[in-house]
């Protein structure tokens, strides 16, 4: 999503245009954490991501999350799995392949960046 022409980037538009993004306070601090690694140094500086973090959050849903999940393989996951289901997604976007063999997961689309931006 930190590269404009990358189609993870395309998938944010789209959901943005078309509907609306979901977080929860642990999706949003998760992001927040991967995006204040030093691995990412080299490739985008430290103040680009945390302006990409503000952008981000001005524009996202903050789902309040009633009800807790524990279906994934990998634990980690439920979060996104609790703010579709609390937030009455029609969508997970991701490329994580523990969410993806779910697809689809209580009538909620589970698909990569690619095929939610191919579908019509």
């Amino acid at each position: 999503m930190l590269l404009p022409e990358s189609v993870p980037a395309d998938a944010v538009r789209k959901a943005n245009r078309e509907g609306k993004l979901l977080v929860s306070e642990d999706t949003m601090n998760e992001l927040a954490d991967v995006l204040s690694r030093r691995k990412l140094d080299p490739y985008v500086s430290l103040e680009q991501r945390k302006r990409f973090l503000r952008e981000v959050a001005s524009f996202v849903e903050l789902v309040p999350i009633i009800s807790r999940v524990r279906e994934c393989r990998d634990p980690e996951d439920d979060k996104f799995l609790e703010v579709a289901l609390n937030g009455s997604a029609d969508f997970i976007v991701t490329g994580d392949r523990s969410l993806l063999r779910m697809n689809p997961w209580r009538g909620i689309g589970i698909v990569t960046a690619a095929e939610f931006v191919a579908r019509g």
